[in-house]
């Protein structure tokens, strides 16, 4: 019997081992061949904190689940914390192994590691399956298997290259809420074709939120029929043992933010946003009507419009972006009608893509951050396309960094320089612009950039992994559209009008204050006993009277 052994390991049965098959063992394979429901609840074990190797018995919607799988090609689930949604996926997935023959499987993660985790998993429901539902094992380790019927299941971190060249029968993506913007921007333009070469390929997506990233668009665009993934949504309540006393030792020993995100499964991001998070929560994305290269238009130039370009640049080296938004002044409140955002684009090149969109919008005022290579861009806006509308800015001693002509000043620069403070005044405005709705946007980057916004050290910035590109460049358009010259320039006075709008609350919300003389320490008055105040005219003190009357 032991020569019948993988590698000397018990529990595996080594490729080409001949077996004998009961009638009752045939009739259960071919049921567990037809339901894989049927299959995990009967016969995968799996290892639980609290009570070590055990059968799997399953929830109800951990049901629901592995029959969406089984039916559709496309499925997305939107899942609380520890709710066995990993688990339930590796059952399927090994179903889908042992009762398909020459099919590929893979496992991917944000991390290699919670990949490798989750095969292991597998790996060990496999092991703990009766020899007669055991295919047998050609090859077993930690990052892949392949079974004799030439199934094969592989382990990776999701990223472009992890599956690029192969061909799939199921992609699983576990945590995909996690997985950086860039990382799975990229990944799905390698994929994709993987996915669609087949007519039976499936994708199963399953996380909990993390802000409004892609796995957000995906949830989002399945929800309104978009895309051909089926939602899958748990509410924290459907898993056994959670109630209201679970809810509240939640929150005691995490904090009301974690709670929303992990176990209300509430898209927020983080906790200390510059922007709060009902206000993100009421963020809504559309398609742009036209996107080329990075470009995306949300609407048209229009005539007699006037608008401004702000800019944000990076280095060109695919870590951070470089970026422009295009916002419409002509109308109040504002809007942002174009965006640019590509990371491969170099500072060379990068002028004269915002003189050329600058131009379509009526000759748009440009104004660019100038740190680091950001200085190279403006002076060849300036100096090589010779493009007029260009803002400058000059310090003025205790005034800082103002928004000028060019001519007056010291230190006059060829746009804006991000300091500490320049960075600071414009958060707070962005700030107030978007909580008012002074500033209208639909763009899916922004709203996902504003979401990981966070406070860092007395500033904000984005959390580690992520980008603020675009955010930088709202920054610096709520910088602008308060200076003083801007104003001129326009004729719009944005502070003007929000204080005008507001007027009648903050004049509601100012408690009445005065002065109120009582008179207990006035020696001109005193009370008599049904309460009233006298006071001393100019005869003098008459109380002696009111003994006489009495």
């Amino acid at each position: 019997m032991a020569e019948n052994f993988y590698l000397g390991n018990p529990l595996l049965k080594k490729a080409n081992t001949k077996l004998s098959y009961t009638k009752e063992q045939i009739d259960e394979w071919v049921k567990c061949a037809v339901d894989p429901v049927y299959f995990a609840e009967n016969y995968i074990k799996i290892v639980t904190l609290d009570h070590g190797l055990q059968h799997f018995g399953m929830y109800d919607f951990q049901k629901k689940m592995v029959k969406t799988f089984n039916n559709n090609r496309f499925s997305i689930c939107k899942l609380p914390r520890q709710s066995g949604k990993s688990t339930t996926v590796v059952a399927y997935l090994l179903h889908y192994a042992i009762f398909n023959d020459n099919v590929n499987i893979a496992i991917l993660a944000n991390k290699a590691s919670t990949a490798r985790d989750l095969l292991n998993r597998l790996q060990t429901g496999y092991e703990n399956l009766p020899w007669w539902l055991q295919q047998g094992v050609i090859s077993w380790n930690r990052g892949s298997l392949e079974l004799e019927n030439k199934s094969k299941i592989t382990a990776a971190s999701t990223s472009a290259s992890s599956i690029r060249g192969g061909t799939y029968n199921i992609i699983f993506l576990d945590e995909f809420a996690f997985v950086p913007n860039t990382v799975a921007d990229n990944f799905f333009s390698s994929v994709y074709p993987v996915i669609t070469s087949g007519i039976s390929s499936k994708v199963i997506v399953v996380s909990t939120p993390y802000g409004m990233n892609h796995f957000y668009r995906l949830w989002a665009d399945a929800q309104n029929k978009k895309n051909e993934y089926v939602p899958i949504e748990v509410h924290w309540t459907d898993v056994p043992g959670r109630d209201e006393e679970f809810k509240r030792t939640t929150i005691a020993n995490t904090s009301e933010s974690q709670w929303r995100q992990e176990f209300e499964c509430q898209f927020l991001g983080s906790a200390d946003t510059l922007i709060s998070g009902p206000v993100l929560s009421r963020l809504v994305y559309t398609d742009p009507q036209k996107s080329s290269s990075g470009l995306d238009v949300y609407e048209d130039p229009q005539k007699d419009h006037n608008y401004v370009i702000t800019v944000d640049v990076a280095r060109g080296v695919e870590k951070d972006y470089s970026a422009f938004i295009v916002v419409d002044i002509s109308q109040y409140p504002h809007r942002i009608v174009a965006k640019y955002r590509n990371n491969q684009i170099r500072p060379i090149l990068f002028p004269q893509i915002i003189k050329d969109v600058a131009r379509s919008y009526n000759n748009a005022y440009i104004l660019c951050e100038v740190n680091d290579v950001g200085d190279q861009v403006a002076a060849g806006l300036h100096y090589d396309l010779e493009y007029e509308n260009l803002l400058m800015s000059s310090m003025r001693g205790r005034a800082g960094q103002v928004l000028g002509q060019g001519f007056s000043g010291k230190k006059v620069q060829l746009g804006v320089k991000m300091s500490k403070a320049t960075k600071k005044v414009g958060c707070l405005n962005l700030k107030t612009l978007i909580e008012e709705n002074k500033l209208i946007f639909e763009d899916f980057e922004i709203i996902n950039e504003l979401t990981t916004f966070i406070q860092k050290n007395n500033s904000f910035e984005c959390e580690e992994g992520r980008n603020d590109d675009l955010v930088m460049c709202m920054v610096i358009y709520a910088w602008l559209i308060l200076q003083d010259y801007f104003r001129e320039l326009t004729d719009q006075d944005i502070r003007k009008r929000l204080y005008e709008e507001q007027k009648n609350q903050i004049e509601q919300d100012m408690s009445p204050f005065g002065f109120i003389v009582d008179g207990v320490n006035d020696e001109n008055s005193f009370v008599d006993s049904s309460g009233d105040r006298w006071y001393t005219d100019e005869y003098g003190n008459m109380s002696y009277m009111w003994d006489y009357l009495s």
